[in-house]
């Protein structure tokens, strides 16, 4: 099993909860949202976002998962929300359980392009979003702050 793997199989049934990070990039009343390639959500639409690595800054995690995934770069990040997922199996023990804090970022440079684990990216406008098949997570932050996000734009 390669480090990858090894990585992989700790998402899936973990001792403790996984600290994640999420991006949510703005532009002209619509969201860049990212169709995932990879288990957990594959085939779902969410922002952009991934786990923070042994060693890293919240801060610096977002800056290189929004520029893997979307090949952005981006700064002036700011604290958004903290969302909390915990899925349980058919016998009640967790299955996956993520904290994820979620920053509001601003484009530096770059259009946005499909990278990484990212199946497709796409601009949804607000009244769009819950059409899509969003991850629970996000569905659940969308429908929290909706309002808030709605006064944001991440270009200059």
């Amino acid at each position: 099993m390669n480090e990858e793997d090894a990585r992989k199989v700790q998402r899936l049934y973990p001792n403790q909860p996984i600290v994640g990070i999420g991006a949510v990039i703005v532009k002209d009343d619509k969201i860049l949202l990212e169709k995932r390639k990879n288990s957990p959500g594959r085939g779902k639409w969410s922002i952009p976002g991934g786990l923070v690595e042994l060693g890293e800054s919240l801060e610096q995690a977002v800056i290189r998962e929004v520029k893997e995934e979307t090949c952005l770069d981006v700064a002036e990040l700011s604290l958004f929300d903290v969302v909390d997922d915990v899925e349980l199996d058919d016998k009640g023990k967790v299955r996956y359980h993520f904290v994820i804090i979620d920053y509001c970022a601003k484009v530096k440079k770059g259009e946005p392009e499909a990278a990484s684990d990212a199946g497709e990216l796409r601009w949804i406008s607000f009244s769009q979003v819950e059409e899509y098949n969003l991850t629970r997570s996000f569905r659940l932050f969308f429908q929290r702050n909706r309002q808030k996000l709605e006064k944001l734009n991440s270009y200059p």
